[in-house]
């Protein structure tokens, strides 16, 4: 397959690189309770901040009808807001900015027809999730608008796939297009477990995102055990196995310390089937890159096992937000590495 100019590699890699930081904007914003500071989604208007009092008071008066402020942030200060308010306008400014930085280089490359067809409608692709991405962004901004005085975690879990996905599909176009055919590596057999790989991690990080939403590391701030068990109470009881305690997961514990719980076994789960991976993985010709990308990827993984296991004691004080964040980038970058093995294996019909 004919591979496109250095620019437009570049401009990918680029587009990769921003999807990234989006992304912690967005745990950032979530960890810090800023998801909720601007009520309005105004594509237009809303790239300009508030740059007078008068301004500052009027967006500042909108968030003290939200249920949050009279739920959580009652008597919070001006300066207060001002500086949930940054890391909300961030997340958004730089969503914007993505688009330009997008959309701009595509139409002169389109232009120019330095692109693929193939990579044309891949690139389609990608505009597709974007916009999805940004669309439940804003149904779950809703979510946390009437009611609760947070956004709904299932919804926020949503939004943080789709955001995933746009990542890992531009990343496994990205990388198609940086690296030559001859270092690919032709393996079945390993194709098929690095795709099986991809589900766990997508099990995964969907139960990262309810954790986070549901606030379920408050629970259980221990280790190795939940508060002395292996398994929660609540989940040995049959009764609190209904569906009005996953709907009602603020007030009822069975729903966040089940996906505790599961969390936590997926989280092991995958690491024992990463270290087979990589075991299976050396017998490849060395001078494929496959190797190197499956041991940084058992190498990430132990650290984001680890890191998850601090971020849980952590929660004994509080919510720890430079963990939390921490934990999220590390997340995401085994996610990026195993979607590089992915797109580094082929099957031989390919």
């Amino acid at each position: 397959m004919p591979k496109p100019s250095g620019a437009v590699k570049w401009w990918l890699l680029c587009g990769v690189v921003m999807i990234y930081v989006q992304i912690m904007l967005g745990g950032i914003t979530r960890l810090t309770g800023s998801g909720l500071s601007i009520t309005e989604w105004q594509i237009i208007t809303g790239t300009i901040p508030p740059l007078n009092e008068r301004s500052w008071n009027n967006e500042f008066e909108k968030y003290r009808e939200t249920p949050q402020y009279h739920k959580l942030n009652k008597g919070m200060t001006l300066a207060e807001f001002k500086r949930i308010y940054f890391w909300e306008y961030l997340h958004r400014l730089w969503a914007r900015l993505m688009g330009f930085v997008f959309a701009i280089p595509f139409a002169v490359f389109l232009l120019r027809k330095q692109l693929p067809k193939r990579l044309i409608l891949q690139l389609v692709v990608v505009i597709f999730l974007s916009a999805l991405a940004a669309s439940f962004g804003w149904i779950m901004v809703k979510s946390g608008l009437v009611e609760r005085p947070w956004v709904d975690a299932y919804k926020l879990t949503m939004h943080l796939l789709i955001a995933l996905l746009t990542f890992s599909y531009l990343l496994h176009v990205t990388v198609r297009q940086w690296v030559a055919d001859e270092y690919y590596t032709v393996s079945p057999l390993l194709k098929r477990f690095a795709a099986v790989l991809l589900a766990v991690i997508t099990v995964q990080l969907s139960l990262g995102g309810m954790m986070s939403g549901m606030k379920a590391g408050f629970l259980y701030p221990t280790f190795p055990d939940m508060n002395g068990r292996f398994i929660p109470d609540v989940l040995l009881s049959p009764s609190s196995w209904t569906m009005d305690a996953f709907r009602h997961y603020d007030a009822d514990p069975f729903a966040a310390s089940l996906v505790h719980f599961l969390h936590r076994m997926v989280g092991y789960s995958f690491l024992l089937l990463v270290v087979i991976f990589y075991c299976k993985s050396k017998k490849v010709k060395t001078r494929h890159p496959l190797p190197a990308a499956a041991g940084a990827l058992a190498g990430i993984t132990l650290i984001q096992v680890v890191l998850g296991i601090i971020t849980v004691l952590h929660f004994k004080g509080g919510l720890p937000i430079m963990w939390g964040v921490l934990h999220q980038a590390v997340g995401i970058l085994v996610l990026a590495d195993l979607v590089v093995v992915f797109a580094l294996i082929r099957k031989p019909y390919v």
